[in-house]
């Protein structure tokens, strides 16, 4: 097999999802799947990490801007802290991995690897804060968790360990508290649709699907091109359930004591499944500007007579790249031919690539071409630097409309079993629906079509279409809307 061969994409995104997620991710050079029997696990590779990075550093920013300081907690649980929450408990209890044994000693007390740090960043928050002065308290962790599910796994969307943040805070009030929990959804609904490109519907879990011991789970889900709906990232007011189990209380004005109100949210490196889902294609990898580790490529293009001119011009240009602050690649390999490189850039998910040659050198241009159509510009070789800020633009917005289309396209709505059913199996996609609020009518979905309640919306907009409607599924009265989808 030629390397040109081995390096091309050969499944299709349209009849063979899947297998081509997985070509993309393994020759994009993101990922590895992990060692023989560990089933579950990756090795993320420096590329992918790279773009882990990049929405750590976003959203570390914004966290920080709102008051948040970052913490570590010990990756293992003792199990007598998790028993004292026990919606935790039996919440997780399925995907908890325990250790059992330190060396060749079994030890005293089980300890859960952090499945979800609820149990015990908790107590020591309760440590921490005495009267209504401490508060608001606000704390993050980046860690990674081990959730042993036993679902079919798939490279970042679902593995059995992954890297993600958790937040978590206490205050006085509710009000307080469910500010809060907006606040980080917000944050959330901003990394995908300001930086990953890809819009998101912002609603509430349902009452049966929230987050173990919450009062509320809030979530931003985004639709990937084959129909399904990523839980993109959670945002939970909790209550006051959890500062009752782990004594987390204050001192109001007026001496009294009282449980503080929490809330915790994370986002996990599911966004860089979603990532590569919306907008890569059949040729490889496709990534925004915002985040890709190289936003421009050059590629010289040269005969022996005109090789030293065009490296010249070639250097000074990603050189001016540089000194702007542009993450570029000059590409001045002498053992692949430019063809290659195109397609190993495009591969890469390089969003500009800028090909020069004798002409473009003789005429003081750039010939610019962008990766998610193959557009193709002439800019002018002066102020370079600037104008490609406007193609890195262009693209972006190339992107968003794409998967905003797609996301506009594949909400529908149902007023009977069978049209929600129908529906989802033809075209995928959200259906909305009205629904009574019982667990019984998602799970008759469920097990026809194995689709679920994705969310519910987050306030009353919806509320007018109930009056005199019943529930799509069982005909009693209906309550509020229902998203039904497949998803990951």
């Amino acid at each position: 097999m030629s390397d040109e061969q081995e390096l091309g994409i050969t499944e299709s995104k349209q009849y063979n999802t899947g297998e081509w997620y997985a070509e993309v991710v393994q020759k994009a050079g993101l990922a590895n799947y992990g060692p023989e029997g560990m089933s579950g696990f990756i090795v993320t590779r420096p590329r992918g990490y790279a773009l882990w990075e990049s929405i750590q550093n976003y959203l570390d920013g914004e966290f920080k801007k709102t008051g948040v300081q970052n913490a570590y907690f010990p990756l293992f649980i003792p199990e007598s802290y998790l028993e004292r929450e026990k919606d935790i408990v039996e919440g997780f209890d399925p995907e908890v991995a325990w250790v059992t044994h330190g060396g060749h000693e079994e030890l005293e007390e089980r300890l859960a690897v952090r499945p979800t740090s609820e149990s015990i960043i908790a107590p020591y928050m309760a440590r921490w804060v005495r009267s209504h002065r401490d508060l608001p308290l606000r704390v993050n962790q980046w860690a990674s968790v081990v959730r042993w599910e036993a679902t079919e796994t798939k490279p970042f969307f679902r593995t059995k360990e992954f890297l993600w943040q958790e937040g978590h805070t206490a205050h006085e009030t509710r009000d307080g508290a469910w500010d809060e929990t907006m606040t980080r959804l917000s944050q959330y609904q901003s990394l995908y649709e300001d930086v990953l490109a890809i819009p998101v519907l912002r609603g509430a879990k349902p009452e049966h699907d929230k987050f173990p011991g919450a009062d509320t789970t809030t979530t931003v889900e985004a639709l990937m091109p084959d129909g399904k709906s990523v839980q993109a990232g959670t945002s939970h007011y909790l209550g006051t359930s959890f500062a009752e189990a782990f004594d987390l209380t204050y001192t109001t004005e007026d001496e009294d004591e009282e449980p503080a109100h929490t809330t915790s949210w994370g986002l996990s490196w599911r966004s860089l499944g979603a990532l590569i889902m919306t907008h890569s294609d059949d040729q490889g990898l496709v990534l925004p500007p915002t985040i890709a580790p190289e936003q421009v490529v050059i590629v010289p293009i040269w005969q022996a007579d005109t090789q030293e001119k065009v490296l010249e011009y070639a250097e000074d240009i990603a050189e001016d790249l540089e000194d702007a602050g542009v993450r570029v690649e000059l590409d001045a390999r002498d053992e692949r031919n430019p063809g290659f490189k195109f397609n190993e850039w495009e591969l890469k998910g390089v969003p500009v690539r800028f090909e020069i040659g004798p002409n473009e050198v003789d005429d003081e241009v750039v010939t610019v071409v962008h990766r998610p159509d193959g557009e193709s510009v002439e800019l002018d070789r002066e102020n370079i630097a600037e104008a490609v800020q406007e193609q890195f633009d262009e693209v972006y917005a190339k992107l968003y409309a794409a998967a905003e289309e797609n996301l506009e396209e594949n909400v529908r709505e149902a007023s009977a079993r069978n049209e929600i059913l129908g529906t989802i199996g033809q075209h995928g996609g959200y259906v909305k629906a009205p629904w009574c609020g019982d667990e019984a009518c998602e799970e008759e979905i469920k097990d026809q079509i194995a689709a679920e309640i994705v969310m519910v919306p987050l306030n009353d907009e919806d509320a007018e279409i109930h009056d005199g409607e019943d529930c799509a599924v069982c005909g009693d009265d209906a309550e509020e809307t229902a998203y039904f989808a497949k998803s990951y």
